[in-house]
């Protein structure tokens, strides 16, 4: 969970990205609404005074960019075939001081997987780019075929001004990442960003405001179209990447760099170090046997070898992935921490999202896995796993050292209405089926003032042990089979070559466990000729992977990516006078002293705190007109909509557990992944408890009067708010993906849902395994870090229960090579312990002695840290 970012870069997170057929996943006549009512949109039809040309005009103010901001469209008058894929646009931009500054466009909304077009200002002229993301990236130039010819172009001190025909605009391929949004229904949307630089060669993250808008198509066709485009210039201006082709020549195979990986074969090799895989990872290599964690990312805690983060953490042991307070920095500082191969946000460094999230901990609901899961998988099922997780991992709603919760202002506004108003406080993980109308502090997997987590617990023993190895920048590719019998997994090396290339090998008898998450696992998958045909002819097809794929007559028909689910996203935000916003970005660079100094003496005070003021949490449970119960989660947060919003608390309505509604994955031609089907409210019943659910609250915060609302605003009805959000990823998303890789026992082999068996098992092979959130069959009442967790735990000891795969031997406890990029806990050189490492615990045999001022205190069996006398 995280809140606040920037386009090109993430945006404010529920409008963060639309898919690349954005089109057909929501209805269109919903984005005619502005995104959050309150701030000031315009959309009118203009007649360009230099041109003569009449645009179709959205207009942003400059409450919400400073400056504001214009985009409009004309279109043909009857737009066919290549007619549909070009426009007229115009832009005006603002600048700041020395006409600095930079407006960009989306042409599917958001960032990923879209045609992005920049432009800025230099000296008198008006310089354009464009360029493509394949996810939460710094973009490239982009090398298909669309051209740019400006029109009309004006700069002064406080705008600027770009009318310009685009000419293949609205489909796009980027060396095989193919998409498109054809103006051919009633509306496309748009995304606009600005930044207060000019464009110096190097992408940043831009600091003048982000949104979405819907643009009308048919205000925009005009008869006088060709006339008009007859103005563009004959020679294409700005700096257009490519000139026009049928046809983007994909980019070819490039050989793998990195380290060759070392010799060596391991009996289980688990793909993926995140919730599943470390805890999954831990539990096999307590038995003996030989295992290899195979991590695409970096390094993210500092005692792992994490180096991220500004000078101040740095430089005193930690990175920022040890401090809560910078959880969300990933918003606005993605680089080399995002994944760079899916459409949506999520941390590809060692961790996953246990490393990059906000940390709630919640203690499983009951029936989460009574009404939904498998025999063999309900309740009573887990208990023994959710007792080993916690009493590992208990969670605190306390995470400041001193004992004391900082900025409450916005929990005892919020929660003083909801007990006014018939609701009930509870310690959550105390009671954790108490999930109706109740309210609680936010509970979290920090210990001792930092993030812990798996990665505190399972990884530190996990990496104690001599017979797990683990490698970090190192991704896999596919997993080498014949037929249904895994014998390794092919490699590519991470972000700057640092990671291993080749091939790894299991032993006989060994098994390959996907904990990759619900995008990752399903990718390695579809590269490994497993999925549905659509998608493997895909992979097939593509430069990168086509002509080494395995052959389609080892090809395993599954519904991979189906099924796939995330908690419905609906914001409110409403202000009280007693709330106030507390600036956790600023903490990155210019961290109040006072704050940074308890924070790195004690591990004490805000930054101590998940960003940005977390809390309260409520639940309530929804009937649904389908008889169905439907959870509902309240997540309040301070923190609004607007630049200036200072006394703003956005309050998020997840809704979870009941729901009906389904979506999928899809893999491009570059093989990165994407949502193709949204699984927001496709039905009556999901859309009539989020109405009931936010009528509920609403009635429960009329209990203060100073509680005014600002989204939805006093004159709309919930039913027309409900209804003019997009049901997007972007406008949607909670970021808790799951599913797609159902657990039952209806195989898809046979016509079923279910991807894998009650063992994990994957249908149709012999020793191929997945162990993360693709496994849910439907949704939970929370966040679901702790859920994946336990899920790890209960299927490690179904894995470990199989024993050999058929097919070979007995796996073998094989001496792995001694090769890993990252590191291992250790003492000082001095033989003590520092300040806040590790001083103890099952399997370490590092220094057991503080150093001065520091005691070593036991967090429970596994690991024991330095903490101040």
């Amino acid at each position: 969970m995280a809140y606040r970012s920037r386009w090109p870069f993430p945006s404010f997170r529920d409008i963060l990205v639309f898919t690349m057929k954005t089109s057909s996943l929501f209805q269109a006549a919903s984005l005619l609404f502005p995104l959050f009512t309150p701030v000031a949109l315009a959309q009118t039809t203009f007649t360009h005074k230099a041109t003569g040309i009449q645009f179709w005009r959205q207009v942003v103010s400059s409450d919400q960019t400073a400056g504001g901001f214009e985009w409009g469209w004309a279109l043909p008058n009857n737009g066919t075939g290549a007619a549909d894929d070009e426009y007229i646009g115009y832009i005006k931009g603002s600048l700041e001081a020395n006409r600095q500054g930079w407006s960009g466009v989306s042409h599917a909304g958001g960032m990923p997987n879209s045609l992005l077009l920049v432009a800025w200002p230099e000296s008198t002229a008006v310089k354009t780019k464009f360029v493509f993301a394949s996810g939460y990236v710094a973009p490239n130039d982009y090398t298909g075929n669309a051209v740019l010819s400006q029109i009309y172009h004006t700069v002064n001190d406080t705008n600027f001004e770009l009318v310009y025909r685009c000419q293949h605009c609205f489909s796009w391929n980027q060396d095989g990442a193919a998409g498109s949004q054809l103006p051919t229904g009633e509306v496309n949307v748009i995304g606009w960003a600005q930044h207060d630089k000019i464009f110096d060669g190097t992408w940043v993250f831009h600091n003048k405001g982000q949104s979405l808008f819907g643009a009308q198509t048919a205000p925009a066709r005009n008869a006088k179209y060709a006339q008009w485009a007859a103005l563009a210039g004959t020679s294409p201006s700005g700096t257009p990447t490519a000139s026009p082709s049928s046809t983007p020549t994909p980019t070819v195979p490039v050989k793998c760099v990195g380290s060759p990986a070392p010799s060596g074969s391991y009996d289980y090799i688990v793909i993926g170090g995140g919730a599943g895989g470390i805890p999954v990872a831990d539990k096999l290599s307590e038995s003996g046997k030989s295992v290899l964690m195979l991590e695409k990312g970096p390094p993210s805690l500092a005692r792992f070898g994490g180096k991220m983060g500004p000078d101040w953490v740095t430089s005193n042991n930690l990175s920022r992935f040890d401090v809560p307070g910078l959880c969300n920095q990933i918003w606005v500082d993605s680089a080399g921490v995002a994944c760079t191969d899916i459409d949506q946000m999520a941390g590809c460094v060692l961790g996953g999202g246990a490393a990059v999230n906000a940390a709630l901990w919640w203690k499983p609901v009951d029936i989460d896995f009574d009404y939904q899961f498998p025999n063999g998988w309900k309740s009573s099922d887990v208990k023994p796993a959710i007792d080993r997780v916690f009493s590992r991992i208990p969670g605190t709603d306390t995470p400041s050292m001193d004992g004391k919760r900082y900025k409450q202002e916005g929990f005892d506004v919020l929660s003083g209405a909801l007990a006014a108003g018939g609701w009930k406080s509870v310690v959550a993980n105390d009671q954790p089926n108490s999930k109706n109308r109740t309210f609680s502090h936010s509970p979290f997997m920090y210990s001792n003032g930092q993030r812990q987590g798996p990665l505190g617990t399972y990884m530190v023993t996990a990496l104690a042990r001599k017979n797990f190895k683990l490698w970090t920048n190192t991704m896999a590719r596919r997993i080498v089979r014949t037929g249904g019998k895994a014998t390794g997994v092919e490699l590519e090396s991470g972000v700057g070559g640092t990671g291993y290339c080749g091939t790894v090998n299991l032993n006989p008898g060994g098994r390959v466990i996907l904990s990759a998450g619900a995008f990752g696992s399903p990718k390695v998958l579809f590269r490994s000729g497993i999925g549905p045909k659509d998608q493997l002819n895909v992979v097939k097809g593509s430069a990168i992977d086509g002509s080494t794929m395995i052959s389609e007559s080892s090809w395993i028909n599954l519904p991979v990516g189906q099924n796939l689910n995330d908690h419905v996203n609906t914001d409110l935000v409403v202000q009280h006078p007693n709330v106030s916003f507390y600036d956790f970005y600023a903490a990155w660079n210019t961290p109040n002293e006072a704050d940074k100094n308890l924070y790195l003496s004690k591990r004490a005070g805000i930054l101590a705190q998940s960003a940005p003021n977390i809390g309260p949490l409520g639940w309530e449970i929804i009937k649904g007109s389908d008889g169905i119960d439907r959870s509902i989660q309240w997540t309040a947060r301070v923190e609004g909509p607007g630049a200036n919003d200072t006394h703003s608390m956005t309050i998020s309505q997840y809704l979870g557990h009941g729901t009906t509604s389904r979506g999928a994955l899809s893999i491009n031609g570059a093989l990165s992944m994407f949502v193709s089907k949204a699984p927001y409210l496709q039905n009556d019943a999901d859309t009539g408890a989020v109405i009931a659910g936010i009528k509920s609250i609403q009635a429960a915060l009329a209990k203060n009067p100073q509680i005014t609302w600002q989204v939805p605003p006093a004159n709309q009805t919930v039913e027309d708010y409900v209804a003019s959000l997009p049901k997007t990823p972007a406008k949607r998303r909670s970021n808790h993906w799951i599913g797609t890789a159902k657990i039952g026992t209806d195989s898809g082999l046979s016509g079923g849902t279910s991807v894998v068996d009650l063992n994990t098992q994957v249908y149709g092979t012999d020793n191929i395994h997945v162990v993360d959130a693709s496994l849910f069959p439907g949704h939970i009442f929370t966040n679901p870090t702790s859920y994946i967790v336990v899920l790890a735990e209960h299927a490690a000891a179904k894995i470990l229960a199989l024993g050999a795969s058929s097919g070979g031997g007995s796996p073998t406890s094989s001496k792995p090579v001694s090769a890993s990029p990252t590191t291992k806990p250790t003492g000082t050189p001095t033989g003590t312990a520092g300040a806040y490492q590790q001083c103890g615990g099952q399997g370490y045999t590092g220094a057991t002695t503080c150093v001065s001022g520091y005691k070593c205190a036991a967090q429970n069996d596994y690991y024991s840290q330095c903490v101040p006398k």
